[in-house]
Parts: C-alpha cells; structure tokens; sequence
C-alpha cells in the first residue's frame, strides 16, 4: 500500500486544501514591507509587539498580559514549568491531550484524571477528590471541542469550575486552541473572559488550527506578574521567538485573512465531522459517539472485545491510521479511538471507516 493511499485519522491539522496559502504568501510581503527591522532583528522574548496587542485587544487584556509562543504546546510547557514542581498535584480531564500527560508525568507531579462527560469535565467528581483532600496546584481544561472527545464545556460547569478554583485555591489553565471552530449552537465565554480578572484563570490559545500549522504560533494569556515571570525564562532559553512566523500572522489576523480562513475551515470540517458520524453509523454501528459541534476530534468508544492496540495494526495494514484511546488516558480505553477529521476530504471519509470496520471485523475474529 503506497503512502499515496493512506487515509490518516491520526492528526489533528488542517489538509492543504482547506490553508490560505495565497493570504499566508500575501501576508508576508506585507509584514517585510511594513516592518523589515522588527521582521529580520531579533526581539523581544514575550513575542512580536503588533501581535501580543492583537490578542490583548482580542482578549480584553493589556499586551503585558500577553506571551505569544511556539505554538500553544510551548505555552503549555511554559506554564506547567513555572507553576507545577515534582510531587503537586495536577487535575486533568479523562481523556485527555496525550502530550499533556507525558509532560506532567516527565515532571513528577501526581496527575489526576477527572470523567469527562457530554457537557464536559465532571466537577461534583472534582469536588470528591478535593474534599477528599487532594490539593491541585493546577487543573488542566480543554473546554471547546475537547482534544481527544470533541465534548465542549457547558457554561453551567465553566462557572462551577471557578467557585472550585476559588474555593480551593488551584489555578484553571484553559488550554482554547478550537474555539473557532464551531460548527453549530451559541458560542460559551472563556474562564478568563468569566473570572473577570481575578487572576484564577491562565489561558492559551493557537492560530495551528484557524490559519496552519507551519507558523507555530500560539499564545499564553495571564497575570502580568507571571507573563513577566515567564518571559523572563524564555529570554535565557531562546533569546527571542521567531519574528517573521508571528509578524507574518499578525498581517494575516489585521487583513481580515484570519477570519475567512476561520470561515473556510469551520464550513470544511463541519462537512468532514458530518460524513464521518454517517459513514460511522452506517459500518460501525456498534460504535458509541458524540457527534461534536466543531473543532477536529471524536471520540470513538467500540465493543468491548476489540482491542484497540491491534485495531491500529490491523487499520494501518489496510491503509488506515488512527490513534488508540489508551494513549489519552493513565489507564483504560482498551477499545477506545480518537478520529481526527481535519485531514481527510470527505470522499476519503467514507472509505476510510468502511476499512476500519473490516479491521475491527478481524481483530474480532481473532
């Protein structure tokens, strides 16, 4: 089987049709056109001054609140470095990002996976574990379309999980890069935009899903104190960011770029998660889902006698990958999957899953 016929659940970025190359082209002659000594020079640690005001002002928050990164990974290993030492604990929904267990784990800290339901994280279980004495230093939330389930935080629990935090003295780092990717229903306010400067809340945020990947750029959103703390580290690890990638993406959010191409990949991918909840009713009946209201990922949960790990073996000998569910979770999710639809085209969809339930049927079999 050629790579050419590959057909990839396995990650979460955008396929090339669905990327403005032309504004991305367009956007950075204009950024060397309009600042070629901040573009080629370096500069400051905490990120291209035009952009850091550009999401300050996206945000309602001054720029020295403001830290833009590499990618809003680096943001979140900024902030569990800053805040999170070996032996703290740490909550994290169940599942979650992968890259986020590893690194907590990397850490030493004592992480802690709290059920994630339809509505998300399931706070009366967070409440039990904090009474029960558990004292987090930091609780980990993807709230819009949940890396790996899909699943968005209800408004209702946004604000029960701001009581907790101030109740209990833990920060919430809300870790947002889907949250324009909404396909249908009313858009929630953030935990920052509902703490109204409080100060429990950090928040990060990418432009890898609205504008591409390659640019590598996200953001970091929090007290001014620990922006500086933060910056500071970063100056001593890199000296400065990468100018052009986020001058670049500032010409391409001040444009008016960034919001049709947030338009071309909400309309693609609700085409995509669409095709893919049908194609999955229809050859993995079996199958338990939520279909999601945006973002990139859903959650697969298949009968108990598939194993998970040689439906991996068994999709990619077909021509299929996908990524196993136990890679989400400190234990279980023998037989759960998570299927990226970002990176598909909807005639890919179809054929991909009938494959995958031909993988399923064998490893069935046995």
């Amino acid at each position: 089987m050629t790579a050419a016929q590959l057909i990839s659940f396995a990650r979460g970025a955008p396929s090339l049709d669905i990327v403005d190359v032309d504004g991305l082209k367009a956007a950075a002659v204009r950024a060397f056109e309009a600042d070629p000594v901040g573009v080629t020079a370096y500069g400051p640690s905490a990120g291209y001054a035009p952009l850091r005001q550009w999401v300050a002002d996206k945000h309602g928050v001054g720029a020295d609140q403001v830290l833009v990164t590499n990618g809003s990974l680096q943001a979140d290993a900024f902030l569990f470095e800053h805040l999170v030492s070996a032996g703290d604990h740490v909550v994290v929904e169940r599942p979650t990002y992968d890259r986020t267990l590893q690194n907590l784990r990397a850490m030493g800290a004592v992480v802690h996976q709290v059920t994630l339901r339809d509505d998300g994280i399931d706070v009366a279980e967070l409440r039990a574990l904090v009474e029960s004495g558990v004292r987090p230093k930091l609780a980990h939330v993807i709230p819009n379309f949940q890396n790996p389930a899909g699943v968005t935080l209800s408004l209702e629990k946004r604000r029960a999980l701001l009581e907790l935090a101030a109740e209990f003295g833990f920060t919430i780092f809300e870790d947002d890069p889907y949250v324009d990717i909404r396909f249908r229903g009313e858009p929630v306010p953030s935990m920052l935009e509902l703490d109204g400067g409080a100060g429990r809340v950090v928040h990060a945020s990418s432009f890898t899903k609205t504008v591409c990947p390659g640019v590598r750029v996200g953001y970091l959103v929090g007290a001014a104190s620990l922006i500086r703390e933060i910056a500071a580290k970063a100056t001593s690890l890199y000296i400065s960011p990468g100018m052009v990638a986020q001058a670049v993406v500032h010409q391409f959010c001040v444009s008016g770029a960034l919001e049709a191409s947030i338009k071309t990949v909400r309309t693609a991918l609700a085409e995509r998660a669409s095709v893919l909840a049908e194609s999955l009713r229809r050859h993995l009946p079996e199958a338990r889902f939520t279909e999601p209201d945006g973002g990139y990922f859903l959650w697969v949960e298949l009968p108990e006698d598939v194993d998970a790990a040689a439906l991996v073996s068994a999709a990619a000998e077909r021509g299929v990958a996908v990524v196993k569910g136990s890679d989400f979770l400190l234990e279980g999710g023998r037989s759960a999957l998570r299927l990226a639809y970002s990176a598909v085209t909807v005639e890919q969809i179809d054929e991909g899953v009938r494959r995958l339930a031909e993988a399923v049927a064998v490893v069935r079999a046995g």
